[in-house]
């Protein structure tokens, strides 16, 4: 992951650091290996092209995979935890919420659904990494979260989305739960307008969902109380969410204080319930959010088109 340093010049306030500015015993980025923007584009298009051809593939009914969309796609709506159960495959741990929400889904079929959300993914990898595309997509977490489709790409873009419209938290609470100790970012800011957002969007949607089906509630938290107890499972990170939280909020406290965004999809990352080893691809996020420059990222140009904010901030190291 490139390292951004802090800026010496009078912009540093703003977030903005020319980079003309920067002495040349400190480099905003570490320069080892130092790759040209032609080829980091070059690989990025290549990236581009790999995950269209595993889309075809899994329209083409070629590939037998994407196991974690498998069970988005056939779980009930109305009835998502009746066969589920912890440690089994096509198990649904995600709120009420989040099953009525995506009920859509299974009006498609299989090939045509996971083609789509494969795309899905890669827009959203690409939004997030810009030119550093398809070094992310060589990580181990990152290649196995796009092939067993699950949702860690898109948490790391709502957490990004998050600075900006935090309604977007919603997504997060409302799926994998723990991860929303992000929100701590604005509690520790004072930022009480932007938390508030998030956990207003999120009462909302909740309580809309209570109100039509308030026998799921109870269905999913006798699930999750049951998963709490489960023996443990193969291919996690054998750490307890219990102790991984004090870490999550220390971690977001002291980046809230020293105001480095990409501690947040950090802090999350290591506050998901359950630590599967794909659960990395979270951390995708920290690239718009450390190095706004050389990712040239949709998603930093975004960030960096708020009104309130002209740039992210140039994260120090």
């Amino acid at each position: 992951m490139p390292i951004v340093r802090s800026c010496p010049t009078r912009h540093a306030h703003l977030g903005q650091c020319p980079a003309e500015s920067w002495p040349q015993n400190g480099p905003v980025i570490a320069r080892l290996p130092r790759i040209r923007p032609s080829t980091l584009r070059a690989t990025r298009d290549g990236a581009i092209v790999a995950c269209l051809v595993l889309a075809v593939a899994h329209l083409l009914g070629l590939l037998q995979i994407g196991v974690d969309a498998y069970t988005y796609w056939t779980v009930d709506p109305w009835d998502p935890y009746t066969a589920s159960a912890p440690g089994t495959a096509q198990a649904f741990f995600y709120t009420p919420a989040f099953a009525q929400l995506t009920a859509p889904i299974h009006l498609l079929p299989w090939q045509v659904f996971i083609a789509v959300w494969t795309v899905v993914l890669t827009l959203v990898l690409l939004w997030q990494t810009g030119r550093w595309m398809a070094f992310a997509l060589l990580l181990f977490p990152v290649f196995v979260d796009l092939t067993v489709a699950n949702i860690h790409l898109l948490m790391g873009a709502a957490i990004v989305v998050g600075f900006r419209w935090p309604w977007a938290w919603a997504f997060i609470v409302l799926t994998k739960v723990t991860p929303g100790v992000g929100l701590l970012w604005f509690a520790f800011r004072r930022e009480w307008r932007s938390l508030a957002i998030a956990l207003g969007a999120t009462a909302v949607i909740s309580a809309i969902s209570f109100a039509v089906r308030p026998d799921l509630w109870r269905a999913w938290i006798e699930l999750l109380v049951a998963a709490a107890r489960a023996p443990n499972w193969e291919f996690i990170v054998p750490v307890p969410v219990w102790f991984r939280l004090p870490i999550s909020v220390a971690i977001l406290w002291w980046g809230a204080r020293t105001d480095r965004r990409w501690t947040v999809p950090l802090a999350s990352c290591i506050a998901l319930p359950v630590l599967w080893l794909n659960g990395f691809a979270m951390l995708v996020a920290m690239i718009p959010l450390l190095d706004p420059a050389s990712a040239a990222s949709p998603a930093a140009r975004w960030l960096r088109s708020s009104p309130n904010r002209p740039l992210p901030e140039a994260a120090t190291a």
